[in-house]
């Protein structure tokens, strides 16, 4: 069948490193680290003690105290990142078909911390179950989804992708296809996650996932360096209105990039540990290469996973090589988790619209960090250690893989 062809035409973020798309930016480039000791609670006791935190966000500034309440911080992440994304895409609410508009959000927890803070309430109490009326709405992953298109009176596909860290990918890949077998003319798309709280950090303690670097928070994500020793959590959310190109075009709206190809693939191994051969890795980055009806020397530059642990780092590593070959030493690749922080839910869609800035500035953001070469890793490749390098940027490939072997990866490219 004729395919539609879809492009980015808003962007919002909400992000450690800046409160919005050009401070996001600007923070990438410079190469400035998200982490610090964390403010939102007395973590003394834990094995991690700072995390990638947004700064200077106050949720009284989006929300008045009332309808704060009612919404776990995700939520409030989402719409304050989707508010920024319809603006920027100079939409007229009033002059769109909201039939043909959808939500498609993805957060791989969802309200952890409304859950924690009831169940912390109850568990202090005489037994009696006093619940807050909100609880389950704040916590469910979707209702985020649910209020953005309440918000804009989008009536068209409404969910939420939940693959744990790779749920916005995988919210991105399904707004794709949706516009693209034209179900859709218009999808705001991304994710949110809040998980700086104290279950979300002793959860990863105990999984031994996180680094516990508490003398230098701001160098402990350092992907692919040798000393590596676990991700840094962080919180945030990004946002993408993704368009029919016609709709777009008719409305004057301006293109930042095209959404060219999306891939899927399952590891099949375990839960949380990649395949020993980044098999997944290679697999998913194969089928987004023919969706896009791509060859490996089409792509410049590879937003990696890089989460900073050590086995996930050489595995993406080896699934790079294998897809791209002698290419792979051509093309530039970086981690900008390395600066944010590991959005778990929401890091396909900051990490998305580090790519779609990459191809729109010409100039790939840096893996800061950087101090010592890991011999089980090839370091012919330019992974931009340390410092942005411009360069020709017409395609850009963005990886995210999830607990459960969950792999998403998704190419955009510039608009011709």
């Amino acid at each position: 069948m004729n395919l539609k062809r879809v492009v980015v035409t808003g962007l919002g973020a909400l992000t450690p490193l800046g409160n919005n798309v050009q401070d996001y930016w600007k923070g990438l480039v410079n190469g400035v680290s998200g982490a610090a000791p964390i403010t939102r609670f007395d973590a003394s006791k834990f094995k991690t003690q700072f995390a990638c935190e947004l700064k200077n966000f106050d949720p009284l500034d989006h929300l008045d105290r009332k309808e704060a309440r009612k919404v776990d911080l995700f939520t409030i992440f989402a719409l304050v990142a989707a508010q920024e994304a319809v603006e920027n895409s100079g939409i007229n609410l009033d002059k769109i078909n909201g039939d043909r508009a959808g939500v498609i959000w993805g957060s791989g927890i969802g309200g952890i911390k409304a859950f924690q803070d009831e169940v912390t309430t109850f568990t202090k109490g005489d037994g009696t179950p006093r619940f807050n009326p909100f609880f389950i709405p704040k916590m469910i992953a979707d209702i985020s989804a649910g209020y953005i298109s309440i918000k804009y009176g989008f009536r068209g596909p409404n969910f939420a992708t939940v693959s744990a860290c790779a749920s916005a990918t995988n919210a991105l890949v399904e707004s794709f296809n949706y516009i693209r077998l034209g179900k859709a003319d218009i999808i705001i798309s991304g994710g949110s996650e809040a998980s700086v709280v104290e279950s979300g950090i002793g959860g990863f303690n105990a999984l031994k996932a996180l680094s516990e670097r508490n003398d230098s928070p701001a160098t402990a994500s350092r992907p692919f360096d040798k000393d590596r020793d676990g991700f840094v959590l962080g919180e945030g959310a990004g946002a993408l209105v993704l368009e029919e190109l016609e709709h777009a075009q008719k409305r004057g709206a301006y293109i930042y990039a095209e959404l060219v190809g999306g891939g899927l693939s399952a590891d099949a191994y375990h839960i949380t540990a990649p395949h020993p051969d980044g098999y997944g890795a290679a697999l998913v980055m194969r089928n987004a290469l023919e969706d896009a009806n791509m060859k490996p020397e089409d792509i410049d530059y590879i937003n990696v996973h890089g989460t900073s642990t050590p086995l996930g780092d050489v595995q993406e590593t080896k699934a790079v090589i294998d897809v791209f070959g002698e290419h792979a030493y051509k093309l530039n690749i970086s981690s900008t988790k390395s600066m944010t922080g590991h959005l778990l839910g929401a890091a396909g869609a900051v990490e998305s619209l580090a790519c779609i800035l990459a191809i729109e500035h010409q100039t790939v953001p840096p893996t800061i960090n950087h101090f010592t070469d890991d011999e089980e890793i090839d370091n012919r490749l330019n992974f931009t250690f340390n410092k942005a390098q411009k360069r020709e940027v017409n395609a850009a490939l963005s990886n995210t893989f999830g607990f459960g072997g969950h792999n998403f990866s998704v190419i955009f490219k510039k608009f011709i």
